[in-house]
């Protein structure tokens, strides 16, 4: 099972942050049951390119998406013929689901023909789509028997999508809530936002109950439409945390883990699953507060300003950045009785690691032309070994890369490439032209080395263009 939050920060979960507001009673319990990982990274700061490279292993800027996330209508991100994760479990007999935000790209149907051409970022109204007919390209295509959820619950359509079909009918040209981020666009009849994230928590559990009964192996792959905006924690979690309805609505989806977690005791199935929890990137720590709303987009790291908690600690930055902040992401895997109880692991890992860790458990023989950017992961989880990892490359929302290998990060950058200030910088004369940091000594990256060290610059640079040129869609 991988259960992946959206937007949640290294500094949310308490497990991670000992100063953390919010209560996180159920990540606590996963990490003292399995193994709670430091250096974990999404292979980008920002969303879609994150759930391409858990499916298949390697980076989306390998493909034609180099910045950024997909839009309303952008087509599937994932071709047809490319291994996915599910697709590998599918042929090991396993029955694959998943129930979530999807925000990988769709082939949607036209009801007329239409001159605007379907490129990525194009932001388009749904105007030309045929909204009754099956949906292309997404997660059956991908590899799943089976799936629940929404596309992304800021964009339109607003509505559940099950399997490839839109559920119930859509109406008007608006979004459910004017107060927060997101593109108008048709609607679900009778749609509610606050319904959502509880509508695929219940669905999940079903799931794993039906499954009991079959007495089939199964993968779920579980994406959260949490703590992402729009913030709309349920009455039941108003309040739980310290943190206002930015905290509430991380500690709800810690309740999602709580009730799957619950319903695998329940049914059975609890020691024989590995379970997987992390997030897609970094947190841009708004509030959530109604007050706040309109301005959040705009309005980064006000749930600090309000209510004193970091969703980044220690480290600077937020969701989108090329910093720390933006791509170093809480991760924690249990499996009973074989990872060790209270583990914790400074390995440096990507979550496209993930992919050749299912296969090395499947005894499954990735092929050349998959999962490039994966590594095995099962000797660190099962105390034998370290990873084969030596570098890490990470990617801004502005497509700016990042690499680092034995303690340096390069960025060949000046600014945070994301949403923090300063975006951007022009070079002064004479000084630097990029980011040279060494964690080790300053995990904080305040100081740059660039110009102290220009032959640790030319190695790390060479390394990054040798592994970008490597493959490519």
């Amino acid at each position: 099972m991988f259960i992946l939050a959206d937007d949640m920060g290294y500094g949310d979960p308490q497990c991670y942050n000992p100063g953390s507001k919010i209560s996180t009673p159920h990540l606590n319990k996963l990490a003292e049951e399995g193994m709670r990982f430091t250096d974990a990274h999404s292979p980008s700061s920002v969303c879609s390119p994150t759930r391409y490279g858990i499916l298949t292993g390697r980076y989306a800027w390998r493909t034609q998406l180099k910045q950024g996330a997909l839009w309303p209508y952008d087509y599937t991100l994932i071709k047809k013929d490319r291994v996915t994760l599910p697709k590998v479990f599918k042929s090991y007999g396993y029955h694959t689901a998943c129930f979530g935000k999807w925000h990988l790209g769709w082939n949607w149907s036209l009801n007329e023909p239409s001159d605007k051409p379907w490129v990525f970022g194009a932001m388009k109204t749904g105007e030309h789509i045929d909204h009754t007919k099956p949906i292309g390209g997404g997660p059956l295509e991908a590899g799943f028997d089976y799936y629940f959820g929404v596309d992304a619950p800021n964009l339109p359509p607003y509505c559940f999508i099950e399997n490839n079909r839109i559920v119930g009918t859509l109406s008007g040209s608006k979004k459910p809530n004017d107060l927060f981020f997101g593109s108008s666009g048709l609607m679900q009849e009778g749609w509610d936002i606050h319904k959502v994230l509880p509508e695929i928590e219940s669905r999940a559990v079903r799931f794993i109950k039906k499954q009991a009964a079959i007495e089939a192996p199964f993968f779920i792959y579980l994406p959260l439409t949490g703590p992402h905006t729009p913030i709309v924690p349920v009455k039941s979690f108003a309040g739980k945390s310290s943190a206002g309805d930015y905290g509430d609505f991380v500690t709800q989806c810690d309740g999602v883990v709580g009730s799957v977690v619950l319903a695998l005791k329940e049914s059975g199935q609890y020691q024989n699953t590995i379970i997987v929890f992390t997030s897609d990137n970094g947190s841009p720590g708004r509030a959530g507060d109604p007050f706040l709303r309109e301005k959040e987009w705009g309005d980064l790291s006000s749930v600090k300003k309000m209510f004193e908690h970091d969703p980044s600690y220690p480290w600077r930055g937020v969701k989108a950045d090329i910093w720390e902040g933006g791509h170093r992401v809480p991760c924690i895997v249990q499996w009973p009785d074989k990872i060790k109880k209270g583990a914790v692991s400074d390995q440096s890992i990507c979550l496209t690691d993930f992919y050749a860790t299912f296969a090395s458990l499947l005894d499954y023989k990735i092929k050349n032309n998959e999962g490039e950017d994966s590594f095995d992961l099962l000797s660190v989880l099962l105390n034998r070994g370290k990873s084969s990892r030596d570098h890490l490359v990470h990617h801004s929302s502005n497509g700016i890369f990042s690499i680092r290998k034995d303690g340096w990060k390069y960025i060949p950058h000046l600014g945070s490439a994301g949403m923090s200030p300063p975006n951007k910088v022009k070079p002064e004369k004479g000084g630097p032209t990029g980011q040279l940091y060494s964690l080790k000594d300053d995990p904080k990256e305040q100081n740059n080395l660039w110009l102290k060290m220009p032959e640790k610059v030319a190695e790390l640079e060479q390394l990054l263009e040798k592994i970008k040129n490597q493959t490519t869609d």
